[in-house]
């Protein structure tokens, strides 16, 4: 893998926000509407409810900034593939010398930036205007926001890889996809709450452990090593599915001569 494409690449990527205020505008804009609406529901249902319920409900805000890492990191991947298409730059990178793990590699830095960017913007805002410190999970948030991250990418190789196969007509998915687990993986509740049934498939995705672990964390300061060691192992293997299922795509387009047609729309 040559760094120095990596580098290019993602400048790329970064002189489309620097140069365009509208984009910076929206990676934030989407996060900071939903930490008001979750926080002023936290908010109300506190000053109804007695008992240590209140306290539960602090999960909300929790779950809901967690959540915003992973969808980002998706973003970061999914986004910049269309960032190319509309850009009619598609062509450009595909017939340059550049490796798929380098095109890949700038995108995920791409997500890790846009992580940044909006964890810092909710933390800040559910610190000032909730009183929520997110840095009550102490360290584990590192574990947290790794795995994550890393579950992120591979939805974002899956988006992008669906996008390349049905073409612009399958665009929603860069935003859909997320959307289509997040029932399951109990972002906002305990996988106890699911069906019986449906149980399994939540824990054969390693964020459902990260969900879980994150209530455990701010339920009592610290959890088990085990739902995070679950975690890792699942992202492993689901990176290197996704991997696969993007690099089988991207060749089976090329083949078929779809890329150059899907690349001048």
């Amino acid at each position: 893998m040559n760094l120095r494409i990596v580098r290019a690449l993602l400048l790329r990527y970064i002189f489309l926000y620097t140069r365009s205020p509208v984009r910076l505008v929206e990676m934030v804009f989407w996060p900071i509407v939903d930490m008001l609406l979750w926080g002023f529901l936290t908010v109300f249902l506190q000053q109804n409810t007695t008992g240590n319920f209140p306290h539960f409900i602090t999960y909300l805000l929790g779950a809901m900034i967690l959540w915003d890492i992973l969808f980002r990191a998706q973003q970061g991947v999914a986004i910049s593939f269309l960032e190319d298409v509309w850009t009619r730059n598609l062509f450009n990178i595909f017939v340059a010398p550049v490796r798929t793990i380098e095109y890949l590699s700038a995108t995920f830095a791409v997500g890790l930036l846009r992580i940044c960017v909006t964890a810092v913007a909710l933390g800040i805002i559910g610190w000032l205007a909730y009183s929520f410190n997110v840095f009550v999970m102490s360290w584990w948030l590192i574990p947290f926001f790794v795995n994550l991250m890393l579950f992120g990418w591979s939805l974002g190789m899956i988006s992008t890889a669906l996008i390349l196969r049905w073409g612009q007509a399958a665009e929603s998915l860069a935003w859909a996809v997320p959307f289509f687990i997040q029932p399951v993986v109990a972002v906002f509740y305990p996988v106890s709450v699911l069906p019986g049934w449906l149980q399994p498939l939540a824990l054969a995705l390693p964020v459902t452990h990260i969900f879980e672990g994150m209530r455990e964390v701010m339920k009592s300061g610290t959890m088990s090593w085990v739902p995070l060691g679950w975690a890792f192992a699942l992202n492993l293997v689901y990176l290197a599915l996704a991997g696969g299922l993007f690099g089988w795509i991207l060749r089976l387009t090329r083949q078929r001569g779809l890329l150059t047609k899907f690349a001048t729309q």
